[in-house]
């Protein structure tokens, strides 16, 4: 039993519209209905959409919100040109540049845009220079969510509760989750130093419009993590139940409020 993200569920205006956006960013494999979207980033991870007041009435909470939601998603590739031309598809598509493409500290190159749905997006490049053309369409080969916590120590015992191991771990600085093929990379940063990262303003309340979801082998995992993270210092908003659609699901909130989903398809 070991907690992974292999979902994130957006709260968005209009599904067709943020599905049209991200299909034209990221080029993925893409399922849905006038509900709701799915879209498999070529295998690093999963990302669905739902109309915001539906995501946060499944979370037990009202959908208002302002400022920063309390995370940023990122996509890793292998070449700065990727980087550019990841970016160039996303402001064609409506997004606003919060950081252009550039080399960063430490050399990393990067860059970070908000989503028409509010979502703040960073790009990287996992190596410093290019070595040849960039190909279409442009394949992350990791995704990640960074939680903005309180601290980032506290937050990681929480998660090691859950099953999860420390890939890298820098205290109350920076901490992230060894990653599994086909999930998204969890990471923790002080909410402060996560805003200050990406370029906005730290400030913010109300629903994220982001769930975490974690596909369970068996309904006696969901109820096992959903008791877990309750011990630990979670909080479950709602007990594990049968959805209409058959599947055996619950709900909790981390620590530092960021929800999950725990769901088994029996």
């Amino acid at each position: 039993m070991a907690l992974s993200a292999g979902i994130i569920t957006l709260g968005v205006p209009q599904v067709e519209a943020a599905h049209a956006f991200y299909a034209t960013v990221f080029s993925p494999a893409a399922t849905g209905d006038e509900q709701t979207a799915g879209l498999d980033l070529h295998g690093t991870g999963r990302l669905l959409l739902r109309r915001i007041d539906a995501l946060a009435g499944d979370a037990g909470t009202s959908p208002a919100a302002s400022g920063f939601r309390g995370y940023v998603l990122s996509s890793v590739v292998n070449r700065p040109g990727e980087v550019e031309a990841l970016l160039g598809a996303a402001t064609a598509g409506g997004a606003t540049v919060v950081k252009p493409a550039r080399k960063r500290l430490f050399g990393e190159f990067a860059a970070v845009y908000r989503a028409p749905d509010g979502a703040v997006w960073k790009l990287a490049a996992a190596s410093k220079k290019d070595t040849g053309p960039v190909r279409a369409p442009v394949k992350p080969i990791e995704t990640a969510i960074y939680l903005g916590v309180a601290r980032p120590k506290a937050s990681k015992v929480f998660y090691e509760a859950l099953g999860m191991s420390a890939d890298r771990d820098y205290g109350d600085k920076f901490v992230d989750f060894t990653i599994a093929g086909g999930v998204w990379r969890l990471g923790l940063m002080p909410r402060g130093a996560l805003a200050e990262d990406a370029g906005v303003d730290e400030h913010g309340s109300g629903f994220p419009a982001a769930v975490l979801t974690h596909t369970a082998a068996s309904r006696d995992e969901v109820d096992a993590l959903l008791r877990t993270a309750d011990s630990a210092g979670g909080r479950v908003t709602a007990a594990a139940a049968r959805t209409d659609q058959g599947d055996y699901t619950g709900h909790f909130t981390d620590p530092d409020g960021h929800h999950w989903t725990i769901t088994a398809h029996t």
